[in-house]
């Protein structure tokens, strides 16, 4: 009877494993596929999810969300600086990804958007464009946070 409960054990651990692993390096997809559009809950002033314009003299700062060769989730770069007008361009290369600008992890700051959906195919992109007031702001991938898919924008005035 304890070589079953074992048993059953070990094949729970390998489900759990494998389905793990596909969650972090599925979602392979054809080039070019339709970029989603994810929906945002957060305040009026802040537009998220749908694709956005930089303000003139703005840009369009690329962020990609990935599961490298390693099997590690990042965003590349983990770390940037970005100005009022701006437009941050979350992109999906690899893996099954989210990002979030934590209410608790960015204390007192107001208007930031909401978690997007889950990105799962290479090529979609999640917009945000910085409405923020200068400073240092924390965002992760709520699924990979705790393995370090985590980074920091840095909302500096004019541009």
């Amino acid at each position: 009877m304890r070589s079953n409960r074992t048993d059953i054990r070990r094949i729970i651990a390998v489900t759990l494993i494998a389905v793990g692993v596909v969650a972090c390096n599925g979602g392979e997809g054809k080039a070019g596929e339709e970029t989603a559009q994810a929906t945002s809950s957060a305040s009026p002033s802040v537009t998220a999810g749908s694709p956005q314009t930089p303000d003139p003299g703005g840009k369009i700062i690329t962020i990609e969300m990935l599961t490298d060769e390693q099997g590690n989730n990042i965003f590349r770069p983990a770390e940037f600086e970005a100005h009022r007008g701006d437009v941050l361009r979350y992109t999906l290369v690899g893996g099954v990804h989210n990002v979030n600008f934590l209410p608790d992890s960015n204390p007192g700051q107001p208007g930031l958007p909401a978690a997007s959906t889950f990105l799962q195919l290479p090529g979609q992109t999640y917009d945000i464009k910085v409405t923020w007031n200068p400073g240092r702001y924390y965002f992760h991938c709520d699924p990979h946070a705790l393995l370090g898919m985590k980074g920091w924008v840095t909302v500096e005035n004019g541009n």
